[in-house]
């Protein structure tokens, strides 16, 4: 059966040298009208955890939110899924320190910069928008507050700011970031919403 996730997949392998073919089919059945190009998985659990917020789902518009396996792969995924490939209405959220990556990636096949930029990182952006107590009372409700704890006694802890030192143990365990992006988002207040994330929800 035909769904978004195949389409995921398909895109996925595609942009790593596989054939196009499934995508373009599956693109046609579902339809798929756009794809939101992402980071990894933990910016993927968040945009959809705010997008079911505000009572959308994304798939069902027919919004492909993948995972590309890092910025660096983006120019294939745009190849691929924009102007030249599937034509699909493209936008995106990155790092600052990947702002390059997407920037050519739009440029090369000449679409305007549709995409949304983090000032440090995502983890950073929803830290700040929520407050580091509010984040620490998440970390607590989520059964977490003993690892963290056993985190900042960690000498190359000590000296950090409190943002940085959150933002830290959120990648310290693999799956974390994933879990706390969506925790993170659901936690918001409406008037919370830090603005890439709030500008790419508009524009898909």
């Amino acid at each position: 059966m035909a769904d978004m996730d195949s389409f995921r997949n398909a895109a996925v392998a595609w942009a790593a040298g596989g054939s196009g073919d499934p995508a373009y089919e599956l693109a046609s059945l579902l339809p798929v009208r756009g794809a939101v190009l992402l980071e990894g998985p933990s910016d993927v659990a968040a945009v959809e955890a705010l997008a079911a917020a505000h009572g959308r789902d994304l798939a069902a518009e027919g919004v492909c939110v993948l995972s590309m396996g890092g910025a660096m792969n983006v120019a294939r995924f745009v190849d691929r899924l924009g102007p030249d490939g599937l034509d699909l209405r493209l936008t995106g959220l990155c790092d600052e320190r990947e702002r390059g990556y997407y920037a050519r990636g739009w440029l090369r096949a000449g679409l305007p910069p549709d995409f949304f930029v983090c000032e440090a990182d995502l983890e950073d952006e929803l830290i700040r928008a929520l407050g580091v107590e509010r984040v620490a009372e998440l970390i607590r409700e989520e059964g977490d507050l003993r690892p963290l704890q056993t985190f900042l006694s960690q000498p190359a802890q000590q000296g950090r700011s409190r943002e940085r030192q959150l933002r830290r143990f959120l990648g310290t365990k693999k799956g974390r970031k994933i879990h706390y992006g969506r925790v993170l988002v659901e936690a918001l207040p409406p008037d919370r919403v830090p603005a890439p994330l709030r500008d790419l929800l508009d524009l898909v």
